[in-house]
């Protein structure tokens, strides 16, 4: 009560003020100040920007193009005093430039509302859970949608409340909640409770589900006949249900339309695996089938007609899939292709776990503990090629003198 009064007493006294605020912390461009112009051209004439355009451009860092589209279905020129207060309001609960710019972005029309009645009910309430006004800001801006829903009030406490049995912490659910914010909105036992009944019947331990619940909490909220299905098609792959990759098939399996699946199979199959190395492949690391086909692709692409790598080895080694092309997998294995050409790799070949499965840190100790007397410019060369794959213009993907 104390709270609310403070904030109804400072939208409608101190609105003066609240414009010099923005300014302070950057949300808002002084006249004096430099701001960002935008104009539009019709039959060779200009025209100068609508106020919406400057205000969402200027005020909530808004890009020229998104603001002439939001524009067209919001007009703040009779409104700006009400947009300065959610501003205000925001800031006041320290929302970062970058994040303002976001939830405006994808919630235009928050600028017309009473931030009092529309945002204050619902911060109040993620504030009661637990969350700190820096975890408030993170979630609100990328799920505006399903945070702020009339909802969030009435599923909120049962839901952190039947988190929190499973899980056993407030640390554990919040951490829960804000990989998944829309789980706040969800009757918890209509969904996530009956499919976890589900997993305990066929012998998933309950830690297992604890620690899958905690990391990917999605995998659990969709229907009960829909998960049931999902269950039953990874026993049939043959996946043992006391271990953690049934979880992880699970997780996979019901992230993606059958006719995804099917696509992702026959993408692999013209990279020349069987079925049975297929399913093979997704027993050893259920992540591979996640990928998009165009990250497939081009891993494939790269390590078949670069690296020369046997399409079966690969199987063996499916996690690969999972790793970025450009900040891991590409660099070290021209470097290893390097190596290999001045004859000073190990006698047994490519050893995967160094040279794909170090983290970054330990990667690079290795390499140069490994063969800084032999190849002093190895480092050099790493960088070089991290630099490249990360740059507007990658050829690595073709045959070429990696030296």
């Amino acid at each position: 009560m104390v709270f609310n009064f403070i904030c109804r007493r400072f939208l409608i006294h101190a609105r003066p003020l609240i414009k010099l605020e923005l300014r302070c912390h950057g949300l808002l461009s002084s006249s004096s100040s430099q701001s960002y112009s935008v104009t539009t051209k019709t039959s060779g004439s200009s025209h100068q920007p609508s106020f919406t355009v400057t205000y969402l451009i200027n005020s909530c860092g808004i890009s020229p193009d998104t603001a002439i589209l939001a524009s067209k279905h919001l007009d703040l020129s009779e409104s700006s005093n009400t947009a300065d207060s959610v501003l205000a309001f925001l800031n006041n609960y320290g929302f970062t430039k970058s994040q303002v710019s976001m939830l405006i972005n994808l919630r235009p029309k928050l600028l017309l509302s009473d931030p009092e009645k529309t945002l204050l009910p619902h911060f109040q309430t993620l504030n009661s859970l637990g969350l700190s006004n820096t975890d408030i800001a993170a979630i609100v801006s990328v799920r505006p949608k399903a945070i702020l829903t009339g909802k969030l009030q009435e599923t909120a406490v049962p839901c952190f409340n039947y988190l929190k049995s499973v899980l056993g912490s407030d640390d554990k659910v919040i951490s829960c909640i804000k990989r998944f914010p829309p789980a706040l909105t969800y009757n918890l036992q209509v969904y996530a409770a009956e499919n976890i009944r589900l997993l305990l019947e066929v012998g998933v331990p309950k830690l297992r589900i604890a620690s899958m619940l905690a990391q990917q909490p999605r995998t659990f909220f969709t229907s009960a006949d829909r998960f049931r299905k999902v269950v039953e098609d990874v026993k049939e792959m043959g996946f043992d249900p006391s271990t953690s990759r049934f979880l992880w098939a699970i997780h996979a399996v019901r992230a993606m339309s059958k006719s995804t699946w099917d696509n992702k199979m026959e993408l692999y199959k013209k990279w020349g695996w069987s079925e049975e190395e297929i399913f093979t492949a997704f027993e050893k690391h259920p992540g591979c089938m996640m990928a998009s086909p165009d990250k497939i692709s081009r891993i494939l692409d790269f390590l078949v007609n670069t690296m020369g790598w046997e399409s079966s080895y690969i199987v063996q080694w499916s996690i690969v899939i999972c790793f970025s092309s450009e900040k891991r997998i590409i660099p070290r294995c021209l470097v290893y292709q390097y190596l290999a050409e001045k004859g000073l790799t190990e006698e047994d070949g490519f050893c995967f776990n160094k040279w794909l499965m170090y983290s970054d840190t330990k990667f690079l100790k290795w390499l140069v503990k490994r063969y800084e007397e032999e190849a002093p410019e190895l480092l050099k060369l790493y960088h070089k090629h991290l630099n490249e794959a990360n740059g507007p213009n990658i050829s690595v993907l073709q045959k070429r003198n990696v030296v």
